[in-house]
């Protein structure tokens, strides 16, 4: 066996540092499963992929650092994970793919099933796919007589604060699909899931409308970074 000298000689190639961590971390996701790596650890594993000959611990901390938490790495524009020292095309892409494949598996929980009775299933859907956005975004879900969900549209996008919503349409929209109950789902940017007295206003709005139709609104559920908030459960309608 070579000494150290021999190692440092031209013709032994260093085995990078990294590599033994690369199967080490391999090893505790397979045997002890995702529970027991940090949300830093999780994203190296993403990471991997995309950058194959590099330490990236470094990269998977600073991303956390920027965006705040796991779910938030993934939802980041991809215009501010370009702004990370060491995020290239490559890493932008692993990661939008993960959230693509998260928002996927969340929509499965609750597409043909009776919508009332998966309920987490769809708040975690919803949290998912627009609790980290920039900008608000309304979206609506429409069910037939048995509650399952025949059609998730969004259906307008705005700005950090207000996304224009327009009553008439959402119901015009409920009767081309003969949809017999709807739900309304947006998110608040600011994390803070309160209603504001516009979502309040809109929501009863679209109610009264709605009553006449035979068109029933289970909920309004509004959702941020701190969690959601239900109009059913706040009795608000």
């Amino acid at each position: 066996m070579g000494s150290e000298t021999d190692r440092a000689q031209p013709g032994f190639a260093e085995v990078p540092h990294f590599h033994g961590h690369r199967e080490r971390l391999r090893g505790r996701f397979r045997e002890a499963g995702p529970d027991a790596l940090a949300d830093y650890e999780l994203l190296e594993l993403l990471l991997f992929r995309a950058i194959p000959r590099r330490d990236v611990k470094p990269l998977a901390k600073a991303l956390l650092k920027r965006f705040g938490s796991f779910a938030e790495v993934l939802a980041a524009p991809e215009r501010l994970l370009a702004e990370v020292e060491g995020s290239s095309a490559a890493v932008i892409l692993e990661l939008k793919v993960t959230h693509a494949a998260a928002i996927r598996i969340g929509r499965s929980k609750v597409v043909q099933r009776p919508v009332l009775s998966s309920w987490l299933a769809l708040i975690d859907y919803c949290r998912t796919a627009m609790a980290f956005a920039e900008r608000e975004q309304f979206r609506v879900l429409y069910l037939d007589r048995k509650n399952i969900l025949i059609a998730d549209e969004v259906q307008g996008e705005g700005t950090v604060d207000h996304t224009p919503v327009y009553p008439r349409e959402v119901m015009k929209r409920a009767l081309e699909l003969s949809a017999s109950a709807i739900i309304l789902v947006h998110n608040h940017p600011s994390g803070d899931p309160t209603p504001s007295p516009a979502d309040i206003a809109m929501t009863r709005q679209i109610v009264e409308i709605g009553k006449p139709l035979g068109i029933a609104v289970h909920d309004h559920l509004i959702v941020g970074r701190d969690g959601h908030a239900s109009f059913r459960g706040l009795k608000l309608i």
